[in-house]
């Protein structure tokens, strides 16, 4: 493994100090360029929540400020771009100090001002080689299914991104290392069709965060200030885009996930891989997407009996994890607004999906195969844009559990970008 890394830091090298050459008769940078080279994006989502859930019949109804996602882009060359994403989720974070003068001698207080977090998700470098083949070095987005691609709230239906991708994977899914990329067009002169291509050498999961209800979700390292790279993972993805935003393809992944944990309490090798195959389509009036997935985990009897004596500091599930997990699903919506008006700059659209998975399809050895965590759901609902970067949401869910019990959700909320 390490050969393979520094033939491949070799081969990075060398493409970067071409460019570096390429790029070296620029001129120095002038006050006034400054903001010609910056470039700032964001967008944010709010939500609502009404729950009516058999399992857990008091959970409360909610309201979720989910996230305010901010970009901050500084082109050094046309072919060297620096990119930065910061994340407030849930509010942010904050503690305050305070001073209570009542107390005998006085008494400084600290308190929790907020219940979220602010996250830094993005900080990487992409180097521009040529078309068919980029570089991008640091914390990056990890293109993995429609989820990573369709993240901002205009471009997925519901208020949350979909359940097979939103429960048993990492969400906004996000590695430190190396993507290599690049785009083949078919035909001379246009973008589409074309084949794309992104392969990963990034840090991988830590099975210490693996549990029944939620697979590897909870694995992504996001609990500790450095991020172990023991194990590194590697991922491929191929899509043939035949349209703008409309594309069809597969990703995979393997990476051993033994060597992250934060203790060396588990040797056992616990190689993660999985696979998915995706479709997006985007020809107005019509919208539709599908995704399926299956994962496999090595050893995972042995891996559910280590973490069962994980420390309950590490805020970890400690339950059984499945062998095998897989999931599906398939969505489409429809634009009302084009069967009365041509103009493009209202748009509501109805749209209906149909999903099913399961974080514990396959069970190795003791463990049990528990029915609750085999999940159906079917949702329905509209999406309202009075403006083009601006979308109001609602839906209503009808969840059913392998176990027989019921978990209704309506959701409403709004999202915007700029």
């Amino acid at each position: 493994m390490k050969a393979t890394i520094t033939t491949l830091a070799i081969m990075l090298l060398a493409s970067t100090c071409a460019l570096a050459q390429s790029d070296s008769t620029a001129s120095p940078l002038q006050t006034g360029q400054l903001f010609d080279k910056l470039r700032i994006s964001a967008y944010g989502v709010v939500n609502y929540y009404a729950f009516d859930w058999e399992t857990l019949p008091n959970k409360r109804n909610a309201f979720d400020p989910e996230r305010l996602n901010l970009y901050l882009y500084y082109d050094f060359s046309d072919r060297i771009e620096f990119k930065s994403e910061i994340e407030f989720e849930h509010g942010g974070t904050g503690v305050t100090m305070a001073f209570d003068p009542l107390e005998e001698f006085g008494e400084f207080e600290q308190e929790v001002e907020k219940g979220g977090q602010v996250v830094l998700e993005q900080l990487n470098l992409l180097f521009r080689i040529n078309p068919h083949f980029n570089a991008r070095l640091g914390k990056m987005r990890f293109y993995m299914g429609n989820a990573s691609k369709q993240d901002e709230p205009h471009e997925y239906f519901t208020a949350y991104r979909s359940e097979v991708e939103n429960t048993i994977l990492p969400l906004g899914w996000y590695e430190t290392g190396l993507e290599l990329s690049g785009d083949f067009p078919i035909r001379a002169g246009s973008p589409y069709p074309a084949f794309s291509y992104k392969a990963y050498v990034v840090s991988g999961l830590d099975n210490s965060g693996f549990s029944s209800l939620n697979w590897i979700r909870r694995g992504y390292q996001a609990r500790f200030e450095t991020i172990n790279a023991d194990n590194l993972a590697y991922a491929l993805r191929l899509d043939y885009m035949f349209g703008e935003d409309s594309e069809i393809g597969f990703s995979a992944y393997a990476g051993n996930a033994t060597g992250n944990r934060p203790k060396k309490d588990f040797t056992a090798p616990s190689w993660v891989t999985y696979g998915d195959v995706h479709f997006t389509l985007e020809h107005h009036p019509w919208r539709a997407r599908a995704y399926g997935m299956w994962g496999h985990i090595q050893n995972s009897e042995a891996l559910s009996a280590a973490n069962r004596n994980l420390s309950n500091n590490l805020d970890v599930k400690r339950t059984p994890v499945g062998k095998a997990a897989a999931g599906a699903y398939v969505e489409a919506a429809y634009d009302l607004l084009h069967l009365l008006f041509k103009e493009r700059a209202r748009q509501c659209y109805l749209f209906g999906r149909a999903e099913w998975y399961d974080s514990m399809f396959r069970t190795e050895g003791a463990v049990s195969d528990n029915p609750r965590y085999e999940r159906k759901a079917l949702t329905a609902g509209a999406n309202y844009f009075p403006h083009p970067n601006i979308v109001l949401k609602a839906h209503y869910t009808w969840r059913e559990l392998g176990s027989g019990e019921r978990e209704n959700t309506i959701a409403a909320g709004l999202g915007f970008d700029f």
